[in-house]
């Protein structure tokens, strides 16, 4: 049964090594550097705000993937809050199995429990199998993505 809790600092080593495992454009980032100053300030500035949440999915007590979920207010449509589910991996020996669906269904439940009217991610263009899966949940492409790095 997958199981989903709350990110600790001992798992930054796992969703960094996620993270780069599964990237498709270098990120810059490296797994022996976990424990950097960086990803545990990002983390601990994860936990303290309440509409974010960084998860691990457990199988039988091991780590199995990762997902962040963020929860946006908003103006648009009478102040409907929005979900955003951002760095969703999924160790590769365990893809294929239905536990990225079993991710994705747990981030719409907490998205809904949080009264998220709508839930929004972004994939890499280079993730085809990821927008495939994404669309067999039941989401769209309806928009254009665009981003600046500063």
């Amino acid at each position: 049964m997958l199981t989903f809790r709350s990110a600790t600092p001992a798992d930054l080593p796992f969703i960094i090594a996620l993270i780069v495992e599964d990237s498709v454009v270098d990120t810059g980032d490296d797994p022996a550097n976990a424990m950097h100053r960086d990803y545990t300030n990002a983390l601990a500035a994860i936990d303290a705000d309440p509409n974010q949440e960084m998860l691990v999915a457990e199988l039988a007590g091991e780590p199995v993937g990762c997902f962040q979920l963020t929860y946006i207010p908003g103006l648009m449509r009478r102040g409907m809050w929005r979900g955003l589910v951002e760095v969703v991996h999924i160790r590769a020996d365990k893809r294929n199995l239905g536990l990225g669906t079993r991710m994705m269904e747990e981030a719409v439940a907490r998205c809904r429990a949080h009264n998220c009217s709508m839930v929004q991610l972004t994939s890499n263009k280079k993730r085809l199998d990821a927008h495939r899966f994404y669309e067999r949940l039941g989401f769209l492409k309806s928009h254009e993505g665009f981003k600046l790095y500063l």
